[in-house]
Formats: C-alpha cells, structure tokens, sequence
C-alpha cells in the first residue's frame, strides 16, 4: 500500500538557516556528495547498534551483515545512487528530525547507547 502525501513546514528560523546552507554548503557538489555518504555511514552505525540487541536484524540478508554502502555511477543519465544496507528513519523521526542542523548523534539515540543493555529508559513523568 502506497503511502500518503503529506506536506509539513520548517519553523522560520529553521527554514531561513537551511535556506543558506542549501545555497551555500551544498552547492559545492563534494560536500554534498559527502553529507550523503555521511548519512549512509549514520544508517550503518544505527544498524549495528540496534542489532547488538536484535539480532534478527540481521538474519537472511547477506548484505546487511557486510553493512555496505554503494555508490553507483550512470554516466548516460549522468546520476549517482547512493544506497545503503542501514536502518533509516521511522516517519516520527523524520518529523522531528529533519531540518536539524549540526546533529550527528541525537540526544536520543546517545543516551540510549549508554544504558546499559537490557535496562529500560528511565521515565520522564
């Protein structure tokens, strides 16, 4: 089942920061090819983090146990694909998290990785 179109905003100062990065940082191709392979590297990191814990993560799938990035040039159609075999991001996370800037590692993700395993987050009420 496709899923549905769905359109949010960034908060002003958000969207006026991304607005000079896009027009500044990334129109110079290197960093932006880079900042994609950045990201392909986070999905690889968040896959081995999760599957010290679920290890089915992992079963039946050769390349997810190679964690491999690829980066596949078409020169007719004068493109790059950039693929990986990490976890990406639920929908809540991109909502919450796209837009941010200068964030590698979120809060979140950081003090999850310094529990440790098998103890549940402490509550926040």
């Amino acid at each position: 089942m496709a899923a549905a179109n769905e359109t949010l905003t960034f908060k002003p100062k958000t969207k006026e920061l991304l607005r000079l990065m896009i027009h500044s940082l990334y129109t110079d191709k290197d960093i932006f090819l880079r900042e994609l392979i950045s990201n392909a590297s986070d999905a690889l990191d968040r896959l081995r983090f999760e599957s010290l814990t679920n290890h089915h993560l992992l079963e039946g799938d050769e390349a997810k146990v190679n964690f491999e990035i690829r980066v596949d040039a078409d020169r007719t159609a004068r493109t790059l694909t950039i693929s990986d075999t990490g976890i990406g991001m639920t929908r809540e996370e991109v909502v919450a998290n796209i837009g941010t800037i200068a964030n590698p590692a979120p809060e979140s993700f950081v003090t999850a990785s310094r529990r440790p395993p098998g103890r549940a987050p402490a509550s926040r009420n």
